[in-house]
């Protein structure tokens, strides 16, 4: 006779409640995991940043912009970094890097130069790619100005009420300058595209044509030997390819991450790296096929 085993009534009660209290755990965990990235989007502020980890430099879009427009006219003016460090702290002290259409009496731009000292006209100063300009041909003309600390270099050119200020920001004046200039995928911005082109009042969609021109009033018109040599638009009209020459790069890749909400770009690839425009904080990824000898937006 075969004898049948039946498990006890408590036992298959404990099996029915363990499967439950299963599928609520997995259920509850299918529901934090929507909730927190429901949150994590939620909480996540749009920005930009220079460099990475503890030594990452916050920067607003605006701020990010000004810095990769003031690099760009030192890559096109051929300057050496320790230019674009005295450029940033001093931009730092006057208007935290941002580009005011007011000031002090008649001062106005990023770098608070007044119209009244020849420095140009208010619209000209309003223009960070003319104010840098403007700004490194007087540094230009300070005597040993590459070898002073540089808040003396600064306030040679600023002449301001305390020279001493910049001195303050001489050490993220620097910081900024190898992000923007010479370290790999060291700037990037995080942001949702469409929230962003409606914030800026601009239209989503790619724009390379705008792109372009703002390109030039950075780093100068393309060119053999200039920072950008060629500008190639797909024939579909859904990216462009600019040719760099060595060493401008990644200052070139970083001026279209940081105006990209302007222009409709949502990718940028270059040499191995990869940036997607995206909520969340992340950085430049690895991407094999980018070349290093152009830049493809899109």
């Amino acid at each position: 006779m075969q004898n049948s085993y039946r498990r006890p009534r408590w036992r298959r009660r404990l099996t029915v409640l363990t499967v439950i209290v299963v599928l609520l755990a997995v259920g509850g965990y299918v529901a934090y995991s929507a909730y927190r990235h429901y949150v994590v989007r939620l909480l996540t502020v749009p920005g930009c940043q220079a460099g990475t980890g503890t030594n990452a430099i916050p920067l607003d879009f605006g701020q990010a912009s000004d810095a990769a427009i003031i690099a760009g006219v030192a890559v096109r003016e051929h300057l050496p970094q320790q230019a674009l460090t005295v450029a940033y702290a001093t931009a730092l002290q006057e208007a935290k890097l941002e580009n005011p259409d007011y000031g002090d009496l008649d001062s106005v731009g990023i770098f608070q130069q007044r119209p009244s000292q020849g420095w140009g006209t208010t619209t000209q100063l309003e223009d960070p790619a003319y104010a840098a300009a403007a700004f490194f041909g007087a540094l230009l003309q300070v005597p040993n100005w590459a070898t002073m600390p540089v808040y003396q270099a600064a306030q040679d050119v600023q002449r301001s009420a305390d020279g001493s200020a910049y001195q303050q920001y001489a050490g993220t004046g620097a910081a900024l300058a190898a992000d923007y200039t010479t370290a790999p995928h060291a700037v990037t911005c995080w942001y949702d595209p469409g929230t962003q082109a409606a914030n800026l009042g601009v239209s989503p969609k790619l724009n390379l044509k705008n792109a372009d021109a703002g390109l030039d009033d950075a780093f100068g018109t393309p060119g053999a030997a200039k920072a950008v040599e060629t500008i190639a638009t797909a024939r579909t009209g859904d990216s462009g390819s600019f040719g760099v020459t060595t060493g401008s790069g990644w200052p070139v890749a970083n001026w279209l991450v940081t105006n990209a909400g302007d222009y409709g770009i949502t990718q940028v690839r270059y040499d191995g790296y990869q940036w997607t425009a995206g909520l969340t904080e992340t950085s430049w990824q690895q991407d094999p096929g980018a070349s290093a000898r152009s830049i493809v937006a899109s």
